[in-house]
């Protein structure tokens, strides 16, 4: 029987961070009324001239650093011929030949399988407007808001050979464009939609399969989802006898198939030339220069700083990192508790994850600042409250953040009990109490301290450390 192989590659669109569109003023700002964002540049009317955006080329050249890629000191906007209701030039401004930005690559890991992938080129171009399908019973309507957002497509080369590959790439591409500033991430928005080619053949065939696009999937479970369904479907038609039809397609997460769209088109099919009306795109030595030092640390360099140099397994530095805002939020919080990183990892990413879930709420809009459960942290760490005390402690200041740490301490009693006379006599209550147990300790089964300090937490009501329960144990046991 014969096994196959997967080979896929993705063609990923992020929509640039910049305020205004890539060839125009116009404001790039979601969620605005119907054509209220399109200027005369947008709509294509006659005797206009697009105007490159500087700041959509810093960013351009950000992500290619990033990347490790090469930086085209000369490049050229093109125009791709094709004729759709939402793009009124009936071309679309994009860059063919030479991109701004050549090579580079990602690193992917699955099941503790590192795998690096390719990058062809990342270029610049404008978007298309949007058809509206829902809001007329017998018209489709036009918006044109999006046309000209500024868009940086990124092209793999086709290294990957899974979906859940496939997926893992998606968010180390999501989490480094976040980190760096360039685009919002916001997927169902439409700032990142990936576009995935897929082929398969069989193993050790090194000819590639005929390839089909997966189109504008939006999400990290449906890229997963669809090209896992599509490597099936391709399989399946092979196995059968038939042939696979080079051809773009749509996921349908609702049935879970793929399904046709329409023949895909090559690059002569789009009749690319020059734009006449936009001369070459250089940037200089000096330009460059300048934006590689204003890089911040990456998504990989600040997990590996993590691990390193705080101890923090790789599980809780993967899950830190893979948010600027999350990844800023426990450094603050590590100041309130320099040398407990594991500790305030575990709040992070256990107990204040759980509160932003059930709330909806993303990291930046936390009821609990990272000063305050760096604080939280801090008097855990110390013994000034126990983490049951602790947890007590996060639900009160998610009900009421303008609450203090010491205040809440204070009113919930929750401190622990640190007078050693006091807790000397609980333990002597317990040991004599409990005399069966305590014989059993001092013959050697050490199992059955945890019972008494048990009882001492429980005769305290909980505010005895117990850590300084079992060593005053230990010590009147002799043990």
């Amino acid at each position: 029987m014969t096994q196959w192989e997967s080979v896929i590659g993705l063609e990923v669109h992020i929509q640039l961070q910049s305020k205004s569109k890539i060839f125009s003023g116009a404001s790039t700002q979601f969620g605005s009324d119907p054509n209220v964002q399109a200027c005369l540049i947008d709509v294509a009317l006659p005797g206009v001239l697009p105007v490159c955006n500087f700041e959509a080329v810093r960013m351009a050249v950000v992500f290619g650093l990033a990347v490790g890629a090469k930086i085209n000191r000369r490049s050229i906007f093109e125009r791709k011929n094709y004729f759709y209701p939402d793009l009124p030039k009936g071309y679309q401004i994009s860059q063919y030949e030479i991109p701004i930005v050549s090579g580079g690559s990602i690193e992917t890991e699955v099941d503790g399988e590192v795998r690096v992938v390719g990058l062809t080129r990342a270029h610049l171009e404008e978007d298309a407007g949007k058809s509206l399908h829902d809001q007329f019973s017998d018209a489709t309507g036009i918006d044109l808001n999006r046309a000209g957002t500024p868009l940086l497509e990124i092209v793999s080369e086709p290294d990957i050979r899974s979906a859940a590959q496939a997926a893992d790439y998606m968010r180390k591409l999501h989490s480094l464009v976040t980190y760096l500033g360039i685009c919002d991430g916001n997927m169902q928005e439409g700032s990142l939609r990936c576009d995935a080619n897929v082929s398969v053949r069989p193993i050790g065939q090194k000819k590639l399969g005929t390839r089909t696009e997966l189109k504008n999937i939006n999400s990290f479970r449906f890229v997963e989802k669809g090209i896992e369904v599509e490597i099936d479907r391709q399989i399946e038609v092979l196995e059968s006898g038939g042939k696979i039809v080079q051809e773009t397609r749509l996921y349908d997460s609702k049935r879970n198939i793929t399904r046709s769209m329409r023949g895909k088109e090559d690059a002569q099919d789009y009749r690319y030339f020059p734009d006449p009306d936009l001369p070459p795109l250089v940037v200089s030595d000096d330009f460059i220069r300048e934006v590689q030092r204003e890089l911040p640390e990456l998504p990989n360099e600040r997990k590996n700083r993590f691990e390193n140099e705080l101890g923090l397994t790789t599980a809780d530095a993967v899950q830190l990192t893979q948010s600027r805002e999350v990844a800023d939020y426990f450094e603050v919080a590590l100041r309130q508790s320099p040398d407990n990183a594991k500790g305030v990892a575990n709040w992070i990413n256990v107990e204040l994850a759980s509160y932003l879930n059930k709330s909806g709420l993303n990291i930046q809009n936390s009821k609990v600042s990272a000063e305050t459960l760096g604080e939280l942290v801090a008097k855990v760490s110390d013994g000034t409250i126990s983490g049951a005390g602790g947890k007590t402690l996060l639900q009160e200041l998610w009900d009421d953040p303008r609450q203090s740490v010491d205040a809440i301490i204070e009113a919930k009693g929750l401190r622990q009990m640190d007078d050693s006379a006091e807790l000397e006599k609980l333990v002597e209550q317990v040991m004599a109490e409990n005399p069966d147990q305590t014989q059993k300790i001092q013959d050697g089964n050490h199992k059955v301290l945890g019972f008494l300090v048990g009882q001492v937490m429980k005769l305290s009501e909980g505010q005895a450390n117990p850590k300084s329960v079992s060593d005053l144990l230990k010590h009147k046991l002799g043990i």
